[in-house]
C-alpha cells in the first residue's frame, strides 16, 4: 500500500500528537495565538466545562460560514443551548433513529447493487459519500434533485472549516446555501411536510418560535455534521478492517461484533479530530495559564490515543473495554447525531461485508487524507473483492 503523505494533512498525525502529549500537552501557537490541548483529561475538560470554555464562534462577520452557524447548537452555550437542543432531540432519539433502519438498509443495497458485479470500486464515492447525504436530505425534506448541490456545499464548508478567516469561495457558498434554505423554510411554512424543517418551524420554546437565524443554523449544522462525519466513519472503518485482517475475519464470522468494532474505529481514527472553544475567563490548563478570550483547539484525535487513558493506544483492538473515547465530544455538546451515525455505519458495514466477499484495499491504492485538520477521512478508498 502506497501511503502518500501531505505535510499539512498527514494520513498518520498520531506520532505528532504523541510528541505533543509528552513534550507540550498545552501549547500556544505563536503565529495564530491559539492554544492547542492534547491530553485526554484536558480535552475532556475543554469540551465539557462550558462555563469556562465557550462554544461561541469568534468573529461577527455578516457573511461567510461563521454566520451560517452563528445561531446553531454547536456555537451556543447554556441556557439557550439546552432549549434549542431539546427541540431537535425528538428527531434523534434512539427510537426515531431505529425507525430509519429499513430505509437506510434499502438505500445501502441500492447503492451496492450498482457495483457488486464490478469487483472493484472507490467505496467513498459509491457508498460512504452518497448514503449519509440521502439520509439527511430525506430527513430534512430536501428534494432529490437538489442533493448534488447540497453535497457540494457541505464539502466546501467542511474543507475550509479551519479557524482562519473565510475565503471568497466559502462566502459565496454560504450565501448560496442561506438563500436555498431560506426559500425551503418559506415553502415549508406554507406547506408543512413530514420532515425536520417543518417540525422545527412548528416547535416552540417557552411560547417562542425559533428565529430565522436559528433555523438556518440548524439546517447548516445538520447538513455538514450529518454528511461528512458519517462518510468518514464508514471509510475509516473499512480502512481499519482492511489493515487488520484478523479483526476482519472475526467480524465476518460474528457480525454482532460490529457495534464494538465501530466504537474502536471512532477512537482509533476519529472522524472529528479537533474542536474549537474560547476561554471565557482566565484559567489553568495543564501547567499553563490561559488568558480570557484565548481561542483553544481541543485535539480529540490525540485524546483518543492518550496512553494515560488507553492501554496500547496505537493498537486497533475491538475488545477494548472500557472504551471511553471522545469521538462524539463530551458534556452538553455531545453529538446529537451519534445514534444516527452509528446506525448508518453499522448497516453500511454489514452490507459491505455480506455482499462484497474478499473485501480488501486495492493493491495499487494510494490513500490521501481529505484536506482538513478538523475532520479525518480519505479522499478515496479503492477496494477490490470477488465479483458476484
Amino acid at each position: 500500500m502506497d501511503v502518500t503523505q501531505h505535510a499539512e494533512y498527514p494520513l498518520d498525525p498520531f506520532p505528532h500528537y504523541e510528541r505533543m502529549r509528552s513534550t507540550a500537552p498545552v501549547f500556544q501557537d505563536d503565529q495564530s495565538g491559539s492554544w492547542h490541548v492534547f491530553r485526554y483529561d484536558d480535552v475532556q475538560r475543554v469540551l465539557s466545562e462550558h462555563a469556562t470554555f465557550s462554544s461561541r464562534m469568534g468573529g461577527d462577520s455578516p457573511t461567510g460560514s461563521g454566520q451560517l452557524f452563528a445561531a446553531s447548537l454547536i456555537t451556543t452555550d447554556p441556557p439557550r443551548h439546552r432549549q434549542l437542543r431539546s427541540l431537535v432531540t425528538q428527531a434523534f432519539t434512539p427510537k426515531a433513529v431505529d425507525a430509519l433502519a429499513p430505509r437506510i438498509a434499502g438505500l445501502t443495497d441500492e447503492l451496492l447493487d450498482g457495483i457488486v458485479a464490478r469487483g472493484s470500486a472507490d467505496l467513498i464515492k459509491e457508498l460512504a459519500y452518497p448514503l449519509p447525504v440521502i439520509v439527511i436530505s430525506e430527513l430534512m425534506g430536501i428534494p432529490a434533485e437538489d442533493r448534488e448541490r447540497f453535497k457540494q456545499w457541505s464539502d466546501v464548508i467542511v474543507s475550509q472549516a479551519q479557524t482562519g478567516p473565510p475565503t471568497g469561495g466559502q462566502d459565496a457558498t454560504a450565501a448560496e446555501m442561506m438563500e436555498y434554505f431560506l426559500a425551503l423554510i418559506d415553502r415549508r411554512r406554507n406547506q408543512p411536510g413530514n420532515d425536520l424543517i417543518s417540525a422545527l418551524l412548528s416547535a416552540e420554546i417557552d411560547g417562542q418560535k425559533l428565529t430565522v437565524p436559528e433555523l438556518l443554523g440548524f439546517c447548516s449544522l445538520l447538513l455538514v455534521a450529518g454528511n461528512e462525519t458519517t462518510t468518514n466513519l464508514i471509510g475509516n472503518a473499512v480502512l481499519c478492517l482492511a489493515e487488520s485482517p484478523d479483526t476482519l475475519g472475526r467480524v465476518l464470522g460474528e457480525p454482532a461484533l460490529l457495534p464494538q468494532t465501530l466504537e474502536e474505529v471512532l477512537r482509533f481514527r476519529s472522524p472529528v479530530q479537533s474542536m474549537y472553544r474560547v476561554a471565557v475567563a482566565e484559567t489553568i490548563l495543564g501547567d499553563q495559564r490561559i488568558p480570557a478570550g484565548a481561542p483553544i483547539v481541543a485535539w480529540i484525535g490525540s485524546a483518543n490515543r492518550d496512553e494515560q487513558q488507553f492501554q496500547r493506544p496505537a493498537e486497533f483492538d475491538v475488545d477494548r473495554n472500557p472504551n471511553r473515547h471522545l469521538a462524539f465530544g463530551h458534556g452538553v455538546h455531545f453529538c446529537l447525531g451519534a445514534p444516527l451515525a452509528r446506525l448508518e455505519a453499522r448497516i453500511a458495514l454489514e452490507a459491505l461485508l455480506a455482499r462484497l466477499p474478499g473485501l480488501s484495499l486495492a493493491p495499487e491504492a494510494q490513500l490521501e487524507r481529505m484536506e482538513s485538520t478538523i475532520v479525518y477521512g480519505l479522499k478515496a478508498l479503492p477496494v477490490s473483492w470477488q465479483p458476484a
